[in-house]
């Protein structure tokens, strides 16, 4: 499946919201517990900024599925060339490739974004995304044991991480 990446408007804030909100459930993927609201996303939404923090939506023809976001990591200056990537794929999209479309996508872009590294928050327990990021060199450089709960259950945290090859 060949999808195109384009730069998100307000317009598509509901259908971000709604695949983000969609995993929720899961308990894989993010540390909410219940869903989000459209309003409670707009300062988030404006904080990307396409020429340094893109947030991107993956389209299928006119259909959003999936979005994929560059986040400043940590908000201090000398940390200009790292970003925090988040990646959501709607469900009647997964399984398809569209992970690593959005990684080669991002990976194409950070020569224009002016980065050299990406971090990556993933549950311990998220096979998927474990996978998907491990298999596109993404490393351990951390690992926060069992500081989310969620139904009950104490979930641990890895941060992954990828660096550009630099001489």
């Amino acid at each position: 499946m060949t999808v195109t990446f384009d730069y998100a408007t307000r317009a598509d804030l509901p259908a971000i919201v709604h695949i983000y909100n969609e995993i929720i459930p899961s308990r894989l993927a993010t540390a909410d517990l219940e869903p989000i609201s459209v309003a409670s996303r707009e300062n988030w939404f404006q904080s990307f900024d396409s020429a340094t923090r893109p947030l991107w939506v993956i389209k299928d023809g006119n259909r959003i599925a999936g979005w994929v976001g560059l986040e400043s990591f940590y908000g201090r200056p000398a940390y200009h060339q790292t970003a925090e990537i988040s990646l959501y794929i709607d469900a009647d999209f997964r399984h398809q490739g569209l992970g690593q479309q959005s990684l080669d996508h991002v990976f194409a872009q950070m020569p224009r974004l002016g980065l050299q590294s990406i971090v990556a928050f993933i549950f311990s327990h998220n096979a998927p995304s474990q996978g998907l990021f491990r298999k596109n060199s993404f490393e351990t450089w951390g690992h926060l044991p069992k500081i989310a709960e969620m139904d009950g259950k104490l979930r641990s945290l890895d941060i992954l991480g990828w660096q550009s090859k630099t001489e």
